[in-house]
C-alpha cells in the first residue's frame, strides 16, 4: 500500500515538475521568423552570451514573460557564433532585445535587467 501511495505521489510531482517548465526561447531559425513576421507574430529577438552576466539576468524574468504571455515568440541569438544575425538586425551588444510586431520593428533595448521595464518594453509588441 505504501509503495502504491509512494508511487502516485511521485507520478504527480513528475506531472508537476514538467507541467510548470519554463518556456525556452528559441535559437534564431530564419525561415520561422519570417513565417512569424508574416502572421504578424510578436517576436522577441534576444541576443545573449553564456559569458555574460547582464544576460544571465535577463534569462528567468523573459522566461516569466513567456509564461505570461504565450503568443509571444522569443528567439536566443548567441553573441559569439550568431555574427551574421547580429549584422542582420544591426546589433553590436550582447544583452540586447530586438522587438517586433510583425514584420515592423518596434523597440530596441540593451543591458536592460529590471523586470517591470522589460515586461513594458515587451508589451509594446501587444
Amino acid at each position: 500500500m505504501q509503495k502504491a501511495v509512494l508511487g502516485v505521489i511521485l507520478g504527480l510531482a513528475t506531472f508537476l515538475a514538467v507541467s510548470f517548465v519554463a518556456k525556452a526561447a528559441q535559437p534564431f531559425d530564419a525561415k520561422g521568423f519570417q513565417e512569424a513576421q508574416a502572421a504578424g507574430q510578436t517576436i522577441l529577438i534576444h541576443v545573449t552570451a553564456p559569458w555574460c552576466p547582464t544576460c544571465r539576468l535577463q534569462h528567468p524574468i523573459v522566461q516569466s514573460i513567456e509564461k505570461e504571455r504565450p503568443a509571444l515568440l522569443v528567439y536566443d541569438v548567441d553573441f559569439d557564433s550568431g555574427k551574421e544575425i547580429l549584422k542582420q538586425f544591426r546589433v553590436q551588444y550582447q544583452s540586447t532585445f530586438v522587438l517586433f510586431k510583425g514584420a515592423k520593428e518596434v523597440g530596441r533595448s540593451t543591458g536592460e535587467t529590471n523586470p517591470d521595464r522589460i515586461r513594458a518594453f515587451v508589451a509594446q509588441g501587444f
